[in-house]
């Protein structure tokens, strides 16, 4: 009995605990909502004027050089500001603001300059009030782009935030312009030296050899030149070696044509063709400042290395024996020699005593003899030799030049039929003997008569 009354209170005193515990937290609740219904709204902005304003100019140097690629940096800045600002309660923020120019595309035209723009068009997307962005564009100045200052149209397309309707408390209807506008960005092309090779001409330029290149230089450009240099240099690995590299001209104004020859040597590897030879000028601007032009390349035509033929049937030699021999030499090149000098190369089981023979001046297709003593050993071995034989000569400038090594064709053999008996020693005193005795004979009987 006593346990049962004692649950019951027990069970009166929790349920109370939590009916505490519900009445607390609504009343809170109740507080915080109070508190959030009485503070004031947030404000919003609006703007009620403003618009972008952009300008643009070149980022960095606008003076450009003719005859080449080049890059225009272009600084595009909105400099437009909002006027009026607006903060109140009831007012939604608007996304984009007035000043703002949106999805931005620019283009450069050549507008009357001879300069060639090669870049399309530019989307540079937004750009807001107080900041700028640089846009570049690829042109091409021709080489003969008159110099001067020209004014290229930039155009410029974007939109902006005209007006913002608000409606209620929670919509806002947004208008929005296009605009088109055209700026003017100055750009000047400098009056530089330029030249053109109005001829050229080659003498004497064979492989292996040195000879001349005459050329004759035009001041094609709008720059008086002062203390002119001009200059040849190879071109990567041509075979057209300058041996000359400068020339001073002096003085070289605008129209002005100068004549120039430089020596040239061509390496023993080159053919009958065209090589490259690169030109240029070194020159004193009107600043005061050494520049120089782009190179200019040209082609020199070379000939064939100079050579000679042996064109002639083997030289029969019997064992034992010593002749002069005769030797044909064709100057088979296209160009004179001079002083040319022929030498034979005589090894065992030849021995010569003389083996060199003067040729001469030589033309093209030009052939001459040279005799040269040779002997055999009496022990060679019958068969066709070829001697090694050479050309020394002097080109145009007077180097001394070896040809390329010739073969001369030697056929050993032992002779046959009469000129075998006639060439045998025994045969010989025999007949000799007969004659004499023979001879002794005729002498005393015409005497006895």
């Amino acid at each position: 009995m006593t346990g049962n009354v004692t649950f019951r209170k027990g069970g009166s005193f929790l349920e109370a605990g939590r009916r505490s515990r519900w009445i607390g937290a609504g009343i809170l609740a109740m507080l915080v909502l109070a508190g959030v219904m009485m503070a004031p709204a947030s404000a919003g902005t609006k703007y009620m004027a403003g618009s972008p304003e952009l300008t643009a100019s070149v980022a960095g140097i606008n003076e450009f050089s003719p005859g080449g690629d080049a890059v225009i940096a272009v600084r595009l800045q909105n400099e437009g500001l909002n006027e009026f600002k607006f903060v109140q309660s009831g007012i939604v923020d608007r996304d984009d603001l007035p000043n703002t120019a949106k999805m931005v595309v620019v283009a450069l035209a050549p507008g009357n300059s001879p300069i060639i723009i090669k870049s399309d068009p530019q989307m540079i997307g937004d750009l807001k009030g107080g900041t700028s962005t640089i846009v570049s564009f690829t042109v091409k100045i021709p080489r003969n782009a008159t110099a001067g200052t020209y004014e290229l149209p930039l155009n410029v397309q974007y939109t902006y935030l005209w007006e913002a309707d608000q409606y209620g408390s929670d919509t806002i209807q947004y208008l929005y312009r296009d605009k088109n506008e055209t700026l003017d960005i100055p750009v000047r092309i400098k009056p530089e030296l330029q030249f053109a090779v109005i001829s050229s001409e080659s003498a004497n330029l064979n492989a292996g050899m040195e000879g001349y290149v005459h050329l004759v230089v035009r001041n094609t450009g709008q720059e008086d030149g002062r203390n002119a240099i001009l200059k040849i240099s190879r071109n990567g690995n041509s075979l057209v070696i300058p041996t000359d590299s400068s020339t001073y001209i002096g003085d070289f104004p605008a129209g002005a044509a100068i004549p120039a020859t430089f020596k040239v040597s061509v390496s023993k590897d080159a053919v009958n063709k065209s090589y490259p030879l690169d030109i240029s000028i070194n020159y004193e601007n009107r600043e005061g400042d050494t520049v120089d032009t782009d190179r200019t390349t040209i082609g020199i035509p070379v000939g064939d290395k100079v050579e000679f033929s042996v064109s002639q049937d083997p030289i029969t030699i019997s064992p034992g024996q010593k002749e002069v021999i005769t030797v044909v030499y064709t100057n088979t090149g296209g160009v004179v020699i001079s002083s040319a000098q022929a030498r034979i190369s005589a090894v065992d089981p030849f021995t010569s005593s003389d083996d060199t023979a003067f040729l001469g001046t030589m033309a093209p297709g030009e052939a001459k003899e040279a005799f040269f003593e040779i002997a055999v050993d009496g022990s060679a071995t019958e068969k066709e030799y070829g001697l090694d034989s050479e050309v020394r000569f002097r080109d145009a400038l007077g180097n001394s030049i070896i040809s390329d090594p010739i073969k001369v064709p030697i056929l050993v053999e032992s002779p046959t039929g009469i000129s075998a008996v006639l060439g045998n020693p025994l045969v010989l005193a025999l007949i000799a003997g007969l004659v004499i005795g023979g001879g002794y004979l005729i002498y005393r009987k015409r005497k006895g008569q």
